[in-house]
């Protein structure tokens, strides 16, 4: 599965994604893009899922125009996405085109 990182989300989180092809928006070039361009462009790029911490995304955008799966990750902080890793991990697995999956957990 081909994968793009959002700006907020914590590049170590690739090295969890084994076995999938995971690219970030910074190393695209695409960091000045809008949410609605970003996701036509990496849909244009054949990334089948976008993993963002914009908690916002759902509202900003008509998700149902895009084909690409989204995954919305709780928070930014590594040390609290580290912990929940494995339910990440479980969310990229499962996740279906045009799927938008916010995770949640508690955090001390």
């Amino acid at each position: 599965m081909r994968v793009l990182f959002d700006q907020g989300t914590p590049a170590p989180l690739r090295h969890q994604l084994t076995g999938h092809l995971v690219e970030t928006v910074y190393e695209r070039r695409w960091s000045t893009l809008s949410n609605g361009d970003l996701l036509t462009e990496a849909e244009n790029a054949a990334f089948d899922l976008f993993i963002t911490t914009d908690q916002n995304l759902r509202h900003q955008q008509d998700l149902s125009r895009h084909r690409i799966a989204i995954i919305v990750l709780p928070t930014t902080r590594w040390p609290d996405i580290q912990r929940h890793a494995s339910q990440v991990v479980e969310a990229v697995a499962s996740i279906q085109p045009r799927e938008c999956r916010e995770l949640t957990w508690n955090t001390p």
